[in-house]
């Protein structure tokens, strides 16, 4: 690809990607209560803009402002300004007195939009604050891919923001999530799909994605009808940080293994890959090329890393197929190689960990399809490695499904985050009893904050070592 020439996201991407997500979506939340969304009032004012790029912004300032400004990074889909996380949120937010703000980030290029992400929100920023005065405070907030852009606001924005709060953000980055994600394709195309030709990187158009997407699907739909194909299953969502709990059903036990499988399955057989495919399209486009690589990877010793190792093993035993003999065929045949002036581009641009300027309170739910909860344990890892721990805090929802908060549980952890701001100590307002008792207090759709601490992210690469791509 030409430098300086970034292409633009066919509408088929578009479809593909969102017609996934709101299909995983929208069957998580159906198991959370509908929060109740307060109209905002007349006397409320609506501002828009536009930077020098191309992105819009817009913001909301109620009638009776409290001082505090919020920062709002929203995630993956079509580069459209965006200023909270859901209708119901702001309205509760505008009905408190919080101002709101927040860009597209720039429309001309992927919807992975890291590459003018972060520097579009801080022009927001600037251009909004010119219209309505200097806020008292600033808070940033972001969610899902805006969750990265949060993280890399709160690394770099001292001076400018004053705290942050993530939702189920993609703080692992984007390296980590493409090669986690192609350790599963891979072992459902090579196991069962022995033989046949199924591209999983460098997809050439958003079609290719797409086809990709419908085969591995169609692999892992005929597999779930047998014990064997039920453990290779197993085995791919192992490598993908799949959770075993889906929307609407109860958790399963610790060692109901055929009861976390199926649930897993539910998980794909609600286009998670379609997504998943989607979103690799976009970052090779937004990165310039492949940032993941398999070459190289002992997928035994990944495995072996797993939380859902046992799982694993118990169903290759149950279905009587030779774990050992699969794990040492992928790691025989693993020879995809990154592109590295993409892999650099990804650190660059779609990475974050590095420290933190602010403190920051992150959310997440622990059984998450799109953005696994064990980023937050990688995130935190590398946060507390640049000496930055005491700034950070993580709490955890007991719900299935990506971003399916409700909204006193978002209000509370922005009280919280507020508190650590105006005291200079986090107590134990982010404590998950707390936050707990604070989203309860608010009388809105409920809450399940709880104790919880996420396994380590199976990902097997350490950054930012890469094999060259010849």
């Amino acid at each position: 690809m030409p430098a300086g020439i970034r292409p633009r996201t066919p509408r088929t991407h578009l479809r593909i990607a969102l017609a996934a997500l709101a299909t995983l979506t929208s069957a998580a939340l159906a198991t959370s209560p509908a929060p109740p969304a307060r109209a905002d009032t007349a006397a409320d004012t609506h501002l828009t803009g536009a930077l020098s790029d191309g992105a819009t912004w817009i913001a909301d300032v109620p009638a009776h402002w409290n001082g505090t400004l919020l920062l709002f990074s929203h995630g993956f889909g079509p580069t459209v300004a965006q200023n909270a996380p859901s209708p119901a949120v702001r309205g509760e937010l505008l009905a408190e007195g919080y101002a709101m703000a927040g860009s597209s980030y720039d429309p001309h290029g992927s919807m992975w939009a890291l590459n003018s992400a972060e520097h579009d929100q801080f022009g927001t920023l600037g251009a909004v604050t010119a219209k309505i005065g200097t806020p008292r405070r600033t808070l940033a907030v972001g969610q899902s891919m805006g969750g990265l852009v949060n993280a890399q606001i709160a690394r770099d924005g001292a001076g400018r923001v004053d705290g942050a709060l993530g939702l189920c953000g993609l703080v692992a980055g984007g390296t980590d999530l493409d090669n986690y994600q192609l350790d599963a394709e891979y072992t459902i195309a090579r196991l069962l799909l022995p033989g046949q030709d199924v591209g999983l990187v460098r997809f050439g158009s958003a079609d290719d994605a797409a086809a990709t997407a419908k085969k591995l699907t169609g692999a892992v739909t005929a597999a779930q009808a047998t014990p064997q194909g039920r453990a290779r299953i197993a085995l791919a969502a192992a490598f993908l940080n799949l959770p075993a709990w889906a929307p609407g059903r109860n958790r399963p036990a610790p060692a109901d293994w055929a009861g976390q499988e199926e649930q897993q399955y539910m998980w794909f057989a609600q286009g998670i890959l379609s997504f998943v495919e989607g979103g690799r399209y976009a970052v090779e486009q937004a990165a310039g090329g492949n940032n993941s690589w398999n070459r190289g990877v002992n997928y035994a010793r990944l495995l072996a890393g797993s939380v859902h190792a046992p799982q694993v093993r118990a169903l290759y035993r149950t279905a009587g197929l030779d774990l050992d003999a699969d794990l040492a065929s992928l790691t025989r045949g693993a020879s995809i190689t990154a592109d590295p002036a993409a892999v650099r581009s990804a650190q660059r641009t779609s990475s974050a960990g590095q420290g933190l300027g602010v403190p920051l309170l992150d959310v997440h739910t622990i059984a998450d399809n799109l953005v696994p909860v064990e980023q937050e344990r990688q995130f935190g890892d590398r946060v507390r490695g640049a000496g930055d721990g005491a700034l950070l805090r993580q709490a955890y929802v007991a719900r299935q499904g990506h971003c399916t908060f409700t909204t006193a549980e978002t209000v509370a952890a922005l009280h919280a985050l507020e508190h650590r701001v105006t005291t200079g100590h986090w107590d134990a307002a982010a404590t998950p009893a707390a936050l707990q008792k604070s989203a309860t207090a608010l009388g809105l759709d409920g809450a399940a904050y709880v104790p919880y601490r996420p396994a380590q992210l199976t990902v097997g690469r350490d950054r930012p070592k890469y094999p060259a791509h010849h």
